[in-house]
């Protein structure tokens, strides 16, 4: 029986949440034996984990569900779901609108499609602060409207997405119950994590054009970022062609590099993450003043 859907190099994503998940109950099960400076130094790699997970291992099974059998789709998304701490099948749903909307400026009424647009929150057509849409883009989703978004068309992966919360959360539980120490300590890294995603997100976008296909992301074709995070780097060549791969968005770079060019297509010579830290942005933002 075939198990993988799309590549057998999904094993490495599929491995590398397995690992994720066993160093997220490393954190809890191993805090009293550990100094707190070495507990501090582990909870900033979990807030980093958070982050590269969502933008690399959860992103890339949305779009090509690692699986040929369903079950172990729905399986995988349960083991995802916890790992990273929230509902992969809500996730999946508020992704789905952000490439509906591809970052997409307001309209008259100062709605946008894309609920994760930078543009969302901005004022006169620019795109927020970079600082206010990292620390309060955790509290911007109703899990409540995804829920009911999701029922009108797919009721069951609605209720599993419900079920998907509600097992994090009574796996939550229990590590309360084990020792709520640790819990506690690692809750603002959770924090921080999906912060630090939300800044991901940011620079994926910030200096593309929502109204060029070619254009609607930013790209970092860094080797080494996009071999660790499963491709994220080539983000315009993924909102461009969503269905692609992440093995072969290096060849489709390839093929649409001087139309990208011609179109303008923003790229930096960093890993999202730091876009504050790329020239080119900052190049942009002093044209934009000029």
């Amino acid at each position: 029986m075939k198990i993988f859907a799309h590549s057998r190099w999904d094993v490495a994503p599929v491995l590398a949440a397995v690992a994720h998940l066993v160093f997220d109950v490393y954190l809890i099960v191993g805090f009293e034996s550990r100094p707190l400076w070495v507990s501090v130094v582990l909870g900033s790699l979990y807030a980093v984990s958070i982050s590269w997970n969502i933008n690399s291992i959860s992103h890339n099974f949305i779009h090509t569900p690692y699986f040929k059998p369903r079950w172990m789709n729905y399986g995988f998304s349960l083991l995802e779901s916890v790992a990273i701490g929230f509902s992969q099948t809500y996730y999946h749903w508020v992704h789905m609108r952000h490439h509906s909307g591809n970052s997409d400026r307001p309209d008259e009424k100062g709605d946008t499609i894309d609920l994760l647009s930078i543009y969302r929150h901005g004022h006169d057509g620019k795109p927020e602060n970079v600082w206010s849409y990292t620390f309060l883009s955790f509290f911007r989703d109703s899990i409540g409207d995804v829920h009911k978004a999701i029922a009108r068309n797919r009721p069951f992966d609605a209720a599993w997405g419900r079920f998907e919360l509600f097992f994090f959360l009574g796996l939550a539980a229990l590590a309360l119950l084990y020792d709520w120490k640790a819990v506690l300590f690692f809750v603002p890294f959770y924090y921080l994590g999906n912060c630090l995603s939300s800044l991901n997100g940011y620079y994926e976008h910030l200096n593309g054009d929502p109204d060029e296909p070619i254009a609607w992301g930013v790209s970092s074709h860094k080797p080494f970022y996009n071999w660790l995070w499963f491709g994220n780097g080539y983000h315009a060549e993924h909102h461009y062609r969503p269905r692609t791969h992440w093995t072969k968005l290096p060849a489709l770079h390839d093929q649409i590099k001087e139309e990208q060019e011609k179109a303008g297509t923003h790229v930096i010579s960093t890993c999202h993450a730091l876009g504050f830290m790329a020239k080119e942005n900052r190049q942009a933002e002093l044209s934009h003043e000029s």
